[in-house]
């Protein structure tokens, strides 16, 4: 595997639990050695990575979806993420939480299922079939700004960003003139230990870890500036609602009582940050994966009925969610091993979509493949609120591309972005010819 500690000090590489934590291995195809290493040898692995606190690593699809399903014995509150010991003491000094938001994938019921319940039906296939003529409005608009750039562009930057971006702020009624703000925010949630993300603000991430304390004074920041935009959109829907998500969560009630002003500036923040992100990461990477497979280009252009079937494998083959953790509340027995009540665990769902017992040829993207079982989205309590609208977004978009696309291929090194918890593409350089 190749030395990652030159962009990441702050990491070490000298044990397989050292890597499957190290952010730099996230950024290249190296962590797969790890994860079937594991799922070959010790599946549920008990993981002591240098500054971090242990946890169970669980590597395949079976035992994610156990975990998954008690969500009662495993929740989510105490540890939502892989984060150093430090990040970890930081913001419990700070908030006095373990968490600086407080989003659905950080509560757990009976909290989290009342607060979805707000927004559920609105994420639902008969709610969104009313957004369909506008998102495929935006999809031509994107592949239209993508003809016009004469041939080459960043996919990245030009089109898989901007298109998902748009079409979340749209749902939540908030204008394009602060779509780069919104952007900004989602890469500093997301990426502060990437350089190229981190190299923006004043505290680099030097180290390259999850959060260092000047990590977390610039994260800090960006939660309070996010407070305050999503405060000012509150009072707004409060006076003026509108047909909007953003209506739905400053008038959203519990038990006859309205929501908390923290819990709503986190369902902003989920809503708005995750569901772009994730999907830009899956539109850029099931790119790549076409022009590096002509073959399945040809396939797919030849019959657009396979699109649900390929956008599965795009998702399961990207899968921009690394993983979540888990913390067991009672003592629990998972392929003979005991987990003691109290452990952490952390669900590798990169890992679960490339498990040999469920896919056939884990490491080969067919576009033709049946792909029902991926777990990209979670499972059960917890399953991706936004998944529906995240594969309109993609059948709009790949409808609109691809019998527009005359021919694609590299014009330079792919770049992922360096990050242990939500990854994808940042650069996709390509030469094309687009009708």
């Amino acid at each position: 595997m190749a030395d990652g500690t030159a962009a990441f000090p702050g990491f070490k590489r000298d044990t397989l639990d050292d890597e499957i934590v190290h952010p730099d291995l996230y950024a290249s195809w190296d962590i797969h050695e790890v994860y079937s290493k594991l799922r070959r040898d010790d599946p549920v692995h008990w993981t002591q990575p240098d500054g971090f606190r242990p946890f169970w690593s669980i590597t395949k699809h079976a035992d994610i979806l156990e975990v998954e399903k008690n969500n009662k014995i495993f929740i989510n509150h105490d540890r939502t993420y892989l984060s150093p010991k430090a990040g970890e003491e930081w913001i419990k000094a700070t908030t006095g939480d373990t968490h600086l938001f407080r989003t659905l994938v950080d509560l757990d019921d009976p909290v989290h299922m009342k607060l979805r319940a707000l927004t559920q039906s609105w994420f639902m296939p008969p709610n969104l079939r009313k957004l369909e003529t506008r998102i495929a409005a935006l999809a031509k608009e994107h592949v239209d700004h993508m003809a016009s750039l004469g041939g080459e562009c960043d996919f990245v930057k030009e089109v898989a960003l901007w298109y998902p971006l748009r079409v979340i702020m749209e749902i939540l009624g908030v204008p394009r003139s602060d779509e780069k703000f919104m952007l900004k925010m989602t890469q500093e949630i997301f990426g502060p230990g990437d350089p190229d993300v981190a190299g923006e603000s004043d505290n680099k991430a030097e180290d390259g870890q999850t959060m260092t304390s000047d990590q977390g004074v610039d994260l800090l920041k960006t939660a309070q500036e996010l407070f305050q935009y999503f405060g000012a959109i509150t009072e707004d829907r409060r006076a003026n609602p509108r047909d909007d998500v953003s209506t739905v969560i400053a008038n959203g009630q519990i038990d006859g009582q309205p929501i908390g002003e923290r819990e709503a500036m986190s369902y902003y923040i989920i809503v708005a940050t995750a569901g772009h992100d994730t999907t830009s990461s899956t539109v850029s990477g099931g790119m790549l994966e076409l022009i590096r497979r002509p073959d399945q280009l040809a396939k797919l252009k030849n019959d657009l009925s396979l699109l649900p079937n390929a956008i599965e494998e795009m998702i399961r083959w990207t899968t921009p969610v690394k993983h979540f953790m888990r913390t067991a509340t009672e003592d629990y027995t998972l392929r003979d091993k005991t987990i003691k009540k109290g452990d952490g665990l952390a669900l590798f769902y990169w890992s679960g979509n490339r498990d040999e017992e469920i896919f056939d040829d884990p490491f080969e993207f067919r576009v033709d493949r049946d792909v029902k079982k991926q777990v990209a989205f979670g499972y059960g309590v917890h399953v991706c609120l936004g998944m529906h609208l995240a594969r309109m977004e993609i059948k709009a978009l790949l409808n609109e591309l691809l019998p527009r696309l005359d021919s694609i291929e590299l014009a330079g090194e792919p770049q992922s972005t360096r990050a242990n918890f939500v990854s994808g593409l940042k650069s996709l350089p390509v030469k094309y010819k687009i009708s």
